[in-house]
C-alpha cells in the first residue's frame, strides 16, 4: 500500500500551569504562562520611577505578547509611558491615576492565545493638605471639642497624629484625648486650661514613608464662662453591623465627651466574656481581637459613664467564612481525531461558591451549534480542525478568579498503506507528470485504473512553489517578527549567518525553518528572501521588512536673537527612522535648574515641518543651555547635542523679595527681616534691596538702601521693601507692620519639677508665667551633667519637654526659663535628677519555636540584668511577614508565648527584654518559614565570636 495523505496536525493548551518539564523544548505547541501579573500596589514617593508588571510564557514558536489595562488594548505608539521588555509591561512615571488599573497579560504563537488573570495595580501616595489658614476654635474650659483633620488624598495604609504647638513628640492619646485611625480627628472629651494652643494633624502613608502637616488649628479658651458636668456623649463609634474575615484583625473604636471626663468599658452583649486575646489601649478607647474566628462573633458593647450618667453604644461582629479559590479538577492537553466528541470539565473549591466560564483563544466561548457550555464543563460534538485551538477555564468569585489552560490538537488520521508502500523517491523533470500505484484507494477525479487492476495517481508535474510565502512586515523597534520559510535565507542579498547573529534565530522542526527576528533594531529594515532548492529547480519568496523606530537626534542646533526673556533657536532634522516626526520638544537648563526642563515656546506646539522656534519666558541675566527632541509615534528621540551657552540680557527686576517681617532686637531697635532674592531672579547685577518704612501713624515713608543681594535683615527704627539692580527698581514688598523690640521677662518659671522616663529620657514640667504679666514666646530647657561644664538646651513652646539620648546611671542638671523677642528671662533655681539604668545589653537567647498550622510556639531562657542594669520586667516579641514591613507588637510578662498567625508565608520574629530603662538588646531577626500543611520546629542560639564591636552571630537551624 502507499501513503498517499499526508497527517495534520495542529493544536491547543489548558492553564494548570503544567511542570515545564511536561512541555519538551523541541515540540511545537501553544503557549503556557510561566509567570502572570498579580495584585500590586507601588509607592509612587519612591526614587525609582519605574514599575514592572511580570509576564513570560514559553511556547514553540514562542509567543509574542499584548497587554490590557480596563479591557482596553495598550497601544504603545500612542501611549509613551508604557513599554514592553520581553513579556514584560514597564511604567515609565506612573501617575496614581491614569495608570492604575486593571491589567491582563495576553500571550500568543502560531497555536493560539491565552489570557493571564486579571491583576489589579494600585499606586500609594499621599498629597499635601491644602495650605489654607484654619479658622480659630473657641471653647469654654470643661467643654468637649473635636478638631477636624480633613486628610489630604491618599491611597495606602495611613496612620494618624497630633502636634500640639510645634513639640517634636506627637500629642499623647489618654482618657481625656483621643485620634480616631478611620478619620483622623482629634476628640477632647473635657478641655482644660492647658489645651488652649495651636494643633496641628500629621498623616503618614505607611507604605510610601512619607508624612505631610496641616495647616495649625488655634484653640483659645472663651472667659465668659466655665462648662458645668453633663453626661457622656458617645461620638467615635463603630459599624452596627461589620463583616469580619478569618484570622483578620478587628479595631473598634469607641470615645466619648463629658464632663466629668467619662470612662469606657467593653462587654459582650451575650453575656460570654471577652475573649482572652483581646487588647484594650487608648485608655480604653480602642478594643482589638486579632486573629477573628467564629467564636468571637457577637454583639459587643462600649460603655461611657460618669458621675452625671452613662451612655452605650454596640454593634454586631458577623464571621465572615470564605475560602480562597483552588482548583479541586482541572483540565489536560489532548489530542482528538476528526469526528470525535470531546468533554472538558474543570472544577475549584472556594467560599462563596465560583461560577465558570469558557475561553477559547482568549475569546468567550458560549454554546452555539457544535459548542455546548454548563458551568465548568465544555463539550465540543463531531471536532473539526477549525476546533483546534488554546482553551481556558476561569472560575471567579467576589475574592478573585483562578485560570486553567491546555491546548487541543485536532489529528486528521492516514490510511494505512504498509502492505504495498510508495516508492521512496522518484524523480521528475519540470514539465513532466508523475504516475503512483494505490490499491485502496477508490477512484477519485484525478485517479485512473491501471491494465492489472491497479489504481493510479497521474499528476502533471510543476515546479517548486512556496506556499507560505514570507509577507513584508512593518514593525516598530523592539519588537519581535516569525517570518515563515522553509529552507535558507537571505537579507539584503547575502546569506543568514545564525551563529553570528544576535537577534536572528531558526526557529522549529522538521522541514520548517521559520525565521525569528528578537527585539528588531532599524538595521534589521531590508528584504528578507527564503529560498528552496531541489534537485530539479530553484525558487525563492522576498520580504521587505520596515523597522520604525523614535527619530535620531536633530543636528545644528543654533541660537540668536538673545533678549532678556526670549531666544530664538534654529536647527536641521535628523533621522526619522521611517516613522514621520510629529513635533519636536525644546528643553533648556541652567546652574540654578535640576536637570534639563522643557520650556515654553512659540509656535506650540512645533509641528514636526518646523525647524525653528521662539523661547520665550526666560529669566533676565541667567546662563541657559538649549536642545531639541524629535517625537514621532513611535516615541521620543535621542536629544540634539545642547547649544552653546548664552546668558540672557539684563532687566529691571521683577519680583519682589518675600516673607517680610520683624521684631526683636535690642531695646528701642526695630528689626526687618525677609527671604533675599534668588540669584536666577536677581535680573541683572548690582543687585539690592530698598527698605520703605513708616510709623504707623504717619503718612511720610523713609528708605534705606541695602546694596548686598544676599541680605536678609535690616536694622532701624520701623518698615517695607523692594528690589533693584543696575538697570533700576522692581516692585515693592506687601506692607507689612512689624514691632519695636520689648523687654526680656522678668520672672522665672515657678514649680518647676521633672521624672526619669527612662535610662536615656527625662520629663521635665512647670507652670506658665501669667499671660498679665509677660509676653512669653518660648521656653528654654538648659540640662548639664553633675561636673561638667558643657550645657545643652531646648526651646518649646509649652510647659513640658522632654530631654532624650541621655545617658543612662547619670545626674542631670535643669534649669528652665522663659524668653520673647527682647531675650531670656531669668533662670528657675537648678535642680537634680538620675536616669534610671540602662536595659540589659545580653539579649534573650536559646530560642526555641515550633510551629503548628497557624501557630507559632516560643520559649527563650530568661535575661538577667547585671546589677549596674534595670530589672527584667517583661519581654517585648516583634513580628511580621518577611514581604511585609508593617511590624506586630506583642507584650508578655513570661519568657514565652503564643503566636497565631495566617499559615502560607514566611515571618521575621525578634525579642526584647522590657525593663523601667527601656528595651534591651534585640535577639535579631529571626526567619520562621510558614508551611500550610507541614509542622516544624527549630532552635536558636548565641554563638560568643568575636565580630565587629556591637554585634552577634546568630545560628539557627530546621528540622523538617
Amino acid at each position: 500500500m502507499l501513503k498517499c495523505v499526508r497527517s495534520v496536525l495542529v493544536g491547543l493548551i489548558l492553564d494548570h500551569k503544567p511542570p515545564i518539564s511536561q512541555v519538551p523544548e523541541d515540540t511545537r505547541h501553544g503557549p503556557v504562562f510561566t509567570q502572570e501579573p498579580s495584585d500590586s500596589t507601588f509607592p509612587l514617593s519612591s526614587d525609582d520611577k519605574q514599575v514592572f508588571i511580570n509576564c513570560k510564557a514559553k511556547g514553540n514558536p514562542p509567543p509574542h505578547y499584548r497587554w490590557k489595562v480596563d479591557g482596553r488594548e495598550i497601544k504603545l505608539e500612542s501611549e509613551s509611558h508604557y513599554s514592553f521588555v520581553e513579556g514584560n509591561l514597564l511604567i515609565n512615571n506612573p501617575h496614581v491615576i491614569n495608570h492604575a488599573g486593571v491589567y491582563q497579560c495576553i500571550a500568543t504563537n502560531t497555536f493560539g492565545t491565552v489570557v493571564s488573570r486579571e491583576a489589579k495595580v494600585q499606586f500609594a501616595f499621599l498629597q499635601n493638605f491644602s495650605r489654607k489658614t484654619r479658622n480659630t476654635v473657641s471653647v469654654r474650659e470643661g467643654q468637649a471639642v473635636v478638631l477636624l483633620c480633613g486628610p489630604p488624598p491618599h491611597y495606602g495604609e495611613i496612620k494618624y497624629s497630633w502636634v500640639f504647638n510645634g513639640q517634636r513628640s506627637f500629642l499623647q492619646q489618654d482618657d481625656r484625648r483621643f485620634v480616631s485611625q478611620r478619620t483622623g480627628n482629634l476628640y477632647i472629651a473635657k478641655v482644660e486650661r492647658s489645651d488652649e494652643g495651636n494643633y496641628t494633624c500629621a498623616v503618614r502613608n505607611m507604605m510610601t514613608n512619607t508624612s505631610v502637616l496641616s495647616s495649625p488649628t488655634p484653640v483659645v479658651l472663651r472667659t465668659d464662662t466655665v462648662m458645668g458636668e453633663y453626661e457622656p456623649k458617645i461620638e467615635v463609634r463603630f459599624p452596627e453591623t461589620l463583616h469580619v474575615f478569618k484570622g483578620s484583625s478587628v479595631k473598634l473604636e469607641c470615645f466619648a465627651l463629658g464632663n466629668p471626663v467619662p470612662s469606657i468599658s467593653w462587654r459582650r452583649a451575650d453575656g460570654n466574656p471577652l475573649p482572652g486575646k483581646i487588647k484594650i489601649n487608648h485608655s480604653s478607647g480602642v478594643l482589638e481581637i486579632p486573629y477573628f474566628r467564629p467564636e468571637d462573633a457577637g454583639v459587643y458593647e462600649c460603655v461611657a459613664q460618669n458621675s452625671r450618667g452613662r451612655n452605650a453604644a454596640r454593634g454586631q461582629l458577623m464571621f465572615y467564612d470564605v475560602e480562597h479559590l483552588h482548583w479541586a479538577q482541572t483540565l489536560k492537553d489532548t489530542q482528538m481525531a476528526i469526528d470525535t466528541n470531546l468533554q472538558w470539565e474543570c472544577k475549584a473549591l472556594g467560599k462563596p461558591r465560583p461560577t465558570y466560564r469558557w475561553l477559547k483563544n482568549g475569546q468567550t466561548l458560549t454554546s452555539q451549534g457544535r459548542h455546548y457550555v454548563e458551568s465548568g464543563t465544555l463539550s465540543i460534538s463531531r471536532i473539526s480542525l477549525s476546533d483546534a485551538g488554546m482553551y481556558q477555564c476561569v472560575a471567579q468569585n467576589d475574592l478573585g478568579a483562578v485560570y486553567a489552560s491546555a491546548e487541543l490538537k485536532v489529528v486528521a488520521s492516514p490510511p494505512d498503506f504498509t502492505q504495498r508502500p510508495v516508492r521512496k523517491s522518484t524523480v521528475v523533470q519540470k514539465g513532466g507528470e508523475l504516475l503512483l500505484e494505490c490499491r485502496p484507494l477508490p477512484p477519485l477525479g484525478r485517479l485512473s485504473s491501471g491494465g492489472d487492476g491497479a489504481k493510479c495517481l497521474r499528476i502533471p508535474r510543476e515546479p517548486t512553489k512556496i506556499i507560505v510565502p514570507p509577507l513584508s512586515l512593518d514593525v516598530t523597534l523592539g519588537q519581535s517578527l516569525v517570518l515563515p520559510c522553509e529552507f535558507k535565507w537571505f537579507f539584503n542579498g547575502k546569506p543568514i549567518d545564525f551563529s553570528r547573529q544576535e537577534h536572528l534565530e531558526m526557529i522549529g522542526g522538521g522541514f520548517a525553518g521559520d525565521l525569528m527576528v528578537r527585539n528588531i533594531q532599524l538595521k534589521h529594515s531590508g528584504k528578507y528572501v527564503c529560498m528552496v532548492h531541489t534537485e530539479l529547480d530553484t525558487v525563492s519568496a522576498a520580504a521587505d521588512v520596515i523597522v520604525r523606530g523614535p527619530p535620531g537626534a536633530p543636528e545644528s542646533l543654533v541660537v540668536r536673537d538673545v533678549t532678556d526673556s526670549t531666544v530664538q533657536l534654529l536647527w536641521g532634522a535628523g533621522l526619522d527612522n521611517h516613522s514621520p516626526i510629529t513635533t519636536y520638544m525644546v528643553q533648556a537648563r541652567t546652574p540654578f535648574s535640576i536637570g534639563w526642563q522643557s520650556v515654553r515656546t512659540v509656535p506650540d506646539p512645533v509641528l514636526g515641518h518646523i525647524l525653528q522656534a521662539t523661547v520665550k519666558d526666560l529669566s533676565p541675566w541667567v546662563e541657559y543651555e538649549f536642545r531639541v527632541v524629535a517625537i514621532n509615534r513611535v516615541g521620543i528621540g535621542e536629544p540634539s547635542l545642547p547649544s552653546k551657552q548664552i546668558r540672557t540680557k539684563a532687566s529691571v527686576p521683577k519680583v519682589a523679595p518675600l516673607s517680610v517681617s520683624g521684631g526683636g532686637g535690642a531695646r528701642g531697635e526695630l528689626v526687618i527681616v525677609w527671604e533675599p532674592v534668588p540669584e536666577e531672579q536677581q535680573s541683572g547685577e548690582e543687585f539690592g534691596y530698598i527698605v520703605a518704612f513708616r510709623p504707623v501713624e504717619s503718612r511720610t515713608w523713609i528708605q534705606a538702601v541695602v546694596a548686598s543681594p544676599d541680605a536678609s535683615r535690616y536694622v532701624y527704627r520701623n518698615d517695607s521693601l523692594g528690589v533693584f539692580n543696575s538697570q533700576g527698581e522692581g516692585p515693592f514688598s506687601r506692607t507689612i507692620t512689624v514691632l519695636s523690640a520689648e523687654e526680656e521677662p522678668s520672672q522665672a518659671p515657678s514649680r518647676v519639677w521633672a521624672r526619669s522616663v527612662s535610662s536615656s529620657e527625662i520629663e521635665v514640667f512647670w507652670e506658665s508665667i501669667p499671660r498679665s504679666t509677660e509676653k512669653i514666646i518660648t521656653y528654654e530647657v538648659v540640662f548639664w551633667e553633675d561636673g561638667s561644664e558643657v550645657k545643652e538646651r531646648v526651646k518649646v513652646t509649652n510647659t513640658t519637654a522632654c530631654l532624650s539620648t541621655l545617658k543612662p546611671s547619670t545626674v542631670y542638671l535643669i534649669s528652665v526659663r522663659a524668653q520673647n523677642s527682647a531675650g531670656p528671662g531669668p533662670a528657675s533655681p537648678a535642680f537634680n535628677i538620675t536616669t534610671k539604668k540602662p536595659p540589659p545589653s545580653q539579649p534573650p537567647g536559646n530560642i526555641e519555636w515550633n510551629l503548628t498550622n497557624s501557630k507559632i510556639s516560643l520559649n527563650w531562657e530568661h535575661v538577667k540584668a547585671l546589677e549596674n542594669e534595670s530589672e527584667v520586667t517583661g519581654y517585648k516579641v516583634l513580628y511580621r511577614p518577611n514581604w511585609n514591613s508593617r511590624t506586630l507588637v506583642l507584650e508578655t510578662r513570661r519568657p514565652s508565648v503564643e503566636l497565631h498567625i495566617p499559615s502560607g508565608d514566611d515571618y521575621l520574629i525578634e525579642i526584647k527584654a522590657l525593663t523601667e530603662g527601656g528595651d534591651g538588646t534585640s535577639s535579631g531577626p529571626i526567619r520562621i518559614p510558614m508551611m500550610s500543611s507541614l509542622n516544624s520546629q527549630g532552635r536558636c542560639f548565641l554563638v560568643p565570636l568575636h565580630l565587629t564591636f556591637g554585634t552577634v552571630l546568630i545560628l539557627w537551624n530546621l528540622n523538617l
